[in-house]
């Protein structure tokens, strides 16, 4: 079931009218959709879809489904009685997403700061973490901290970029982890571009400035392998 993903070109948009294209054990599908679903490490959204008689059903998580590539909304209880066909408002856990997008833009900042290739991502409203492949070299808390504190209080602006999946193929080094290989096959792959500071492919949703992203700490940097490290960030 195809479904047009708002949250793609507009991650600020809260709400939108929509209608039902499919219901099961699963999920809800819509024809159009503000729902983000859980992928490349960040966690899902959130919210209510609010029908024309005044029900609102309580959407706990939004996920894609592996087989048939659906995108989900996954209600908190029993799927409710809906039908194809009838008419809803969708809306997003503002609060919460908003969270997923400034921890999921600081990820990027991290990634031009440590110069490494990641291989492990996890977005939530509380915190990101994100893996390294240093092999035997440390990470220098500190100094990651420095840097990080530094691009927050520059003005880069935050965009998105479409190329073709032959210009992906074509600059490896736009594909920066190692666990999570952007979707191919679709004829034009998403990049996120921070200004002067990083570029690379991500589906993500991102702030649009990092000044947005506020005031975060390195909570730790921990050894989780012989050649991994692993950086959490966390709220001030």
């Amino acid at each position: 079931m195809n479904t047009a993903e708002l949250y793609r070109d507009d991650a600020y948009l809260r709400a939108c009218d929509a209608t039902v294209i499919g219901v099961d054990e699963r999920g809800i599908c819509l024809d159009r959709t503000v729902f983000y679903p859980m992928g490349g490490g960040q966690a899902g959204d959130a919210g209510t879809l609010t029908l024309d008689d005044g029900r609102d059903i309580t959407i706990a998580d939004t996920r894609r489904d592996r087989e048939s590539g659906a995108l989900l909304h996954v209600p908190a209880e029993t799927t409710p009685a809906l039908h194809v066909g009838d008419k809803v408002k969708a809306e997003i856990d503002w609060e919460r997403r908003y969270r997923h997008m400034r921890f999921h833009t600081a990820t990027h900042l991290l990634c031009a700061v440590v110069p490494f290739p990641t291989n492990g991502c996890s977005i939530t409203a509380d915190y990101a973490r994100l893996d390294f492949a240093t092999g035997p070299e440390a990470i220098d808390k500190e100094l990651v901290q420095r840097e990080l504190d530094r691009l927050v209080n520059e003005d880069h602006s935050v965009r998105t970029i479409w190329i073709t999946d032959e210009e992906l193929a074509s600059r490896p080094e736009l594909v920066r982890t190692m666990s999570v290989k952007p979707p191919s096959g679709a004829g034009r792959i998403r990049l996120l571009e921070i200004e002067g500071v990083d570029l690379q492919a991500c589906g993500g949703t991102h702030v649009a400035n990092v000044r947005e992203l506020g005031k975060m700490v390195i909570a730790k940097v921990e050894k989780i392998s012989a050649a991994n490290r692993r950086i959490r960030l966390e709220w001030a």
